[in-house]
C-alpha cells in the first residue's frame, strides 16, 4: 500500500480476506436454487498476490456439496429462515474462512450457525458467538472493530486468519464423523496456505483442539484439552485452548471476558509482542 503520509500504516491495512464478499446471495426472494452459478454468483476478484491462493481454493469450497445431510441443512434453513431474518437473504453455502492471508494467528472453530455464518457468509458472523469473539479480538489488538454484523461492515482482521473445519451449518450444531472427515481437506488447504507465516493455533473447543492436532501434529503423548491450556506443535508452533465462544459457555460464565481476552492476549506475547496499535 502506497502512501504519502509519514504516519505508520496501519496493520489493518492489508486486505482482511471475505470470500463470499465477490458472490451475490444464494437465496433471494425469487431467486435461482442452490449451485446455479450464472445466476447466482458474482465476479470475485482477487484482492492481492498473498490473498489468490485462498480466492481460488474458496471458489471451489462454495460450490461443495459433498455431504448430503449438510447440503440439505443448510438449503432448508436458508429457504425458512428464521423469524428475525425474514426479509434477508441467507447465504446457504459452505462459508470460507476469513481474515489476514499472511497470518501468524489461526482461530479455529467448528462449523457455521444456521443464522450466523450460514446467513450472512462470513464465519463467525451474525450471531453471539461471533459478538463474543471480535469483541475479544478487537480488544486484543487482532481486529480493527467489535462488531461483525454482514460481509460489507468493514471489519478487517491483522496477523489473524479464522476458519473452521466443517464449512456448513450442521443440523443442531452436531456434524457426523463423516461429514468431519469428508471436510478435512478444505481446512488442510488452507493451512498450506498459512504455512510459511502460522505460528500460534487457538482452538475453540474440544473439537478444534483434536483437529488442530491431526494436522499440525503429531505430539506424543497426545495434550489435553482446556481453557488455558497450552501444547507445543511441531516446527516451533504453539496450540493453545480456549472453551468455544457458544451461546451456552458465555451465558453461563463458563467463559467470561476476561477468560477469553487472556488467550488473545497469550498468543501476542508468543507472537512477540503485545499486539498492533489502533489509529
Amino acid at each position: 500500500m502506497k502512501t504519502t503520509s509519514p504516519k505508520p500504516v496501519s496493520p489493518f491495512a492489508r486486505p482482511a480476506h471475505g470470500f463470499a464478499d465477490g458472490f451475490a446471495d444464494g437465496f433471494a426472494d425469487g431467486g435461482p436454487p442452490p449451485g446455479d452459478n450464472e445466476s447466482m454468483l458474482g465476479t470475485m476478484a482477487d484482492n492481492s498476490p498473498a490473498g489468490s491462493g485462498f480466492e481460488r481454493l474458496n471458489r471451489e469450497l462454495v460450490e461443495c456439496r459433498r455431504c448430503p445431510r449438510l447440503v440439505a441443512w443448510r438449503e432448508q434453513v436458508a429457504r425458512e429462515r428464521r423469524a428475525a431474518f425474514r426479509d434477508q437473504a441467507y447465504w446457504g453455502r459452505p462459508v470460507p474462512g476469513f481474515g489476514d492471508p499472511a497470518a501468524r494467528l489461526l482461530v479455529l472453530g467448528l462449523a457455521p450457525a444456521a443464522h450466523g455464518g450460514n446467513r450472512t457468509g462470513r464465519i463467525f458472523t451474525g450471531d453471539r458467538s461471533g459478538d463474543w469473539l471480535f469483541a475479544s479480538l478487537y480488544r486484543t489488538g487482532f481486529a480493527n472493530q467489535p462488531a461483525s454484523v454482514a460481509r460489507d461492515d468493514g471489519l478487517a482482521l491483522a496477523d489473524c486468519y479464522i476458519t473452521a473445519p466443517v464449512k456448513c451449518a450442521p443440523p443442531d450444531n452436531k456434524p457426523l464423523p463423516e461429514e468431519r472427515a469428508t471436510c478435512a481437506p478444505w481446512l488442510r488447504q488452507e493451512l498450506a496456505l498459512l504455512d510459511a507465516t502460522l505460528h500460534v493455533v487457538v482452538a475453540l473447543g474440544g473439537y478444534a483442539w483434536d483437529t488442530a492436532l491431526r494436522h499440525l501434529g503429531p505430539v506424543r503423548p497426545k495434550p489435553r484439552f482446556a481453557h488455558g491450556a497450552e501444547a507445543a506443535l511441531p516446527r516451533g508452533r504453539v496450540l493453545l485452548g480456549s472453551f468455544h465462544v457458544s451461546q451456552q459457555n458465555t451465558s453461563t460464565r463458563k467463559l467470561t471476558e476476561p477468560m477469553l481476552d487472556g488467550v488473545f492476549l497469550h498468543a501476542w506475547e508468543l507472537l512477540g509482542g503485545r499486539g498492533p496499535a489502533r489509529d
